[in-house]
């Protein structure tokens, strides 16, 4: 099985070592250069086709969203290289900026956590295979936000529908959500169904209307 190809972009340079590390570890990653700001990354991806990229969310030259504009630049030029953004902000407006392009093969994870290799891994894999993933912690900001948001146009879904859509949220599947819920894959299916009729999304294909629906659920809360 070939290894997924990975390169790294962060201007720390302890925590650059320290993910550099965390990746080699792993022997089903192979990684192919480490940057330290945008320009230097976008040369590096030119050279060396990742498959996946790891970036910082804030980075010379600016230190404002250079790891959002890598990956706009990314989804344009090479659309088929994953990208995980790593972050120590929770508030939902990042996450929301990374995924308004597509959630396929985009992750955002906090940095405070990337110390799991595990974490880091599992999110690795899942934009390798355009799946995409938002950190826990991320969205459970999202649910307290929404739950502040008495007129939401979410209102209108059950308790269990709007877990069901937190889990989508991180990417999850139906047979995934299944089992983090203890419930039948087959009652998932049915409450996902209801959620798209609800939100009006009924007619869209299934991969469109799991996107839509998770960007409804993350725009309503950071509107909250």
């Amino acid at each position: 099985m070939d290894r997924i190809r990975v390169a790294l972009a962060e201007d720390s340079v302890l925590l650059r070592e320290g993910v550099s590390r965390l990746v080699a570890s792993n022997e089903d990653f192979e990684l192919v250069g480490a940057a330290c700001d945008l320009p230097e990354l976008l040369a590096l991806v030119g050279a060396e086709r990742p498959d996946v990229v790891i970036t910082d969310i804030r980075m010379p030259p600016t230190g404002t969203n250079e790891g959002i504009q890598a990956a706009g630049w990314l989804r344009e030029n090479y659309p088929k290289v994953g990208v995980v953004v790593l972050s120590q902000y929770t508030a939902p407006g990042y996450a929301m900026e990374l995924l308004e392009r597509g959630s396929s093969g985009r992750a955002y994870l906090l940095k405070e956590r990337v110390g799991s290799v595990d974490e880091l891994a599992r999110a690795i894999r899942a934009v390798a295979a355009g799946g995409s993933v938002i950190d826990p912690v991320v969205v459970d900001e999202l649910v307290r936000s929404r739950s502040r948001h008495q007129q939401s146009s979410l209102a209108q879904l059950t308790p269990r529908e709007t877990e069901i859509l937190a889990e989508m949220a991180q990417g999850k599947s139906n047979a995934a959500i299944a089992a983090e819920l203890t419930v039948s894959e087959r009652a998932v299916e049915k409450h996902t169904n209801s959620i798209f009729a609800k939100l009006g999304l009924s007619e869209e294909q299934d991969l469109n209307r799991r996107v839509k629906a998770v960007l409804l659920y993350l725009s309503e809360a950071q509107d909250s």
